[in-house]
């Protein structure tokens, strides 16, 4: 995952297929470990990525989305050819959170403020400084060190 969501926005005249490719290419992932994290056949991506396909179903979508790291409206609005507007928030569960993982779709849904599995409060600020979380890949917050699990 790239340092803010903004500059992971797919363009406004950018196919699905070509989307994929480039957060793929970003991350530096081959086409089969991509597939692999999102548990779909090698070929299905392969096709996704030269135009063959251009919907997803829920599920690939959103095991899509998870393996680039990537919010899932993104791939969604790609799929679409729909503007896509950058996360505004990023809320976590502190308790149910892996650093280096994309937040669970129903953390960053706006009207959530516990997790859904443990009821623990979403943070979406740095517990020591009070500045707004616009990354998790890393488990510290770059303006004053504070682990975000702390």
């Amino acid at each position: 995952m790239s340092n803010t969501f903004s500059e992971d926005l797919p363009g406004t005249d950018e196919k699905l297929g070509d989307y994929v490719r480039r957060m793929r290419e970003v991350r530096r992932l081959s086409q089969d470990e991509v597939a692999k994290r999102a548990g779909i056949h090698p070929q299905s991506l392969g096709k996704v990525e030269r135009g063959v396909t251009k919907r997803l179903n829920q599920k690939s979508l959103h095991s899509l989305a998870l393996a680039l790291g990537i919010p899932v409206e993104y791939l969604q609005g790609a799929a679409k050819g729909l503007p896509v507007m950058a996360s505004q928030s990023l809320k976590f569960c502190p308790q149910c959170w892996q650093p280096g993982t994309t937040p669970d779709p129903m953390w960053t849904d706006v009207r959530s403020k516990f997790c859904f599995a443990c009821g623990t409060p979403l943070r979406d600020r740095c517990s020591g400084c009070n500045e707004p979380i616009e990354s998790l890949r890393f488990r510290f917050c770059p303006f004053c060190g504070t682990s975000y699990q702390g």
